[in-house]
């Protein structure tokens, strides 16, 4: 069947001629899966199988994809001469975009950095080529961008991690060391107590944890912190039994709860022992959604004031507030995140709302 003149670059990426939706169609799968074997790039476990998808989109004899060491990842057998590692070579050293026959190399810059080498062998169009390079720099490009965002939140965790308030730590060893003679069982409760937050909030290589895992953590914190201002701190805790199991960011509840009581408890209590305040938890349900709040009864704060927190803004007692939103946009999606509600005198409610069943995100 002859081709049309005027067929479209999806039609001679592909090397026949077929009707335009199936084409698109058939162009589009096989785009999200160089896309997905490139995520760890043109070096990753899954180069060879891109090259295989950009072979048949080229319709060519082989396709290579070489990273910066030189190695090639082939699909098909590619002819010997001129030798397809030396040409690589050539192209990493001089970044020459011309190629030389039979063998076409197109080099691949990632932000204008070069990041490895798209090789052809075959009778291929200079356009489709191009395209293809083109395609390939900026799955290579989202791939960048995705790890650096997983490293930039690997980071933020680990930050969450170190940032155990040693004014919490000081006041609850005080208060463990002066009950080791007059209760030396509520000393050692509290001692093994405090040891199982740590543990928790320095536990390795955990990105996920339960709802119910969470909460343990909270009420760990929340008995401790009773321990250190005795009655004056009161906690009510509350979860559905249905939401215990659903996964959740590790270290999402700890700084909400921790700044209810820092920052909007500990305020309104005086030196002298007068003053109560009341920290409230609850897990529940709604739809096809997990919803959280923490709130609490304490200085509260001016709406824009908790706004420049949220958004990272105002000073390092933002840290853990922003992150954690951070965290949740984007494991979840814009949707998703903290909602803040306050105003001055009239305390804090924070609330997360994310689903309860999200693919990648388990325990």
């Amino acid at each position: 069947m002859p081709v049309p003149a005027d067929r479209t670059l999806h039609h001679e990426l592909l090397g026949a001629w077929w009707p335009r939706s199936r084409t698109a169609a058939s162009v589009l799968h096989i785009a999200r899966r160089v896309v997905d074997d490139l995520r760890e790039g043109a070096a990753g476990p899954r180069a060879s199988a891109a090259a295989r998808d950009l072979r048949k989109l080229l319709g060519a004899r082989a396709v290579g994809l070489a990273d910066l060491s030189g190695a090639v990842r082939w699909s098909g057998s590619p002819r010997t001469a001129p030798d397809p590692e030396r040409l690589v070579a050539d192209v990493l050293d001089t970044e020459d975009r011309s190629g030389r026959p039979p063998l076409v190399a197109m080099p691949l810059l990632v932000f204008e950095e070069l990041a490895g080498v798209l090789v052809v062998d075959g009778d291929t169009r200079m356009t489709a080529v191009r395209e293809v390079a083109a395609w390939t720099e900026a799955a290579l490009e989202r791939a960048r961008l995705e790890n650096s965002a997983d490293l930039a939140a690997q980071a933020e965790l680990r930050a969450l991690r170190a940032e155990i308030s040693p004014h919490f730590m000081y006041n609850a060893m005080t208060v463990i060391a002066s009950l080791v003679r007059s209760d030396p069982d509520r000393s050692h409760e509290l001692m093994l107590d405090f040891a199982d937050f740590i543990r928790y909030g320095l536990a390795r290589h955990r990105e996920y944890t339960t709802v119910s895992d969470e909460f343990h953590a909270i009420e760990t914190y929340l008995g401790l912190q009773r321990a250190v201002l005795g009655d004056r701190l009161k906690v009510q805790i509350r979860v559905a039994p249905e939401v215990l199991a659903v996964a959740i960011p590790y270290l999402v509840l700890e700084p909400l709860v921790e700044n209810a009581v820092r920052h909007g408890i500990e305020p309104r209590l005086t030196p002298d022992g007068q003053g109560t305040g009341l920290v409230q938890v609850q897990g529940e349900a709604e739809g096809t959604d997990l919803v959280i709040s923490v709130e609490d009864d304490g200085v509260g704060m001016d709406p824009a004031r908790a706004q420049a927190l949220l958004a990272g803004q105002d000073s390092a007692e933002s840290m853990g507030l922003a992150s954690v939103d951070r965290r949740l946009r984007t494991v979840y999606g814009a949707w998703y995140g903290l909602v803040v509600e306050t105003a001055e005198g009239a305390g804090t409610r924070v609330v997360v709302r994310v689903p309860r069943f999200q693919p990648g995100v388990v325990p």
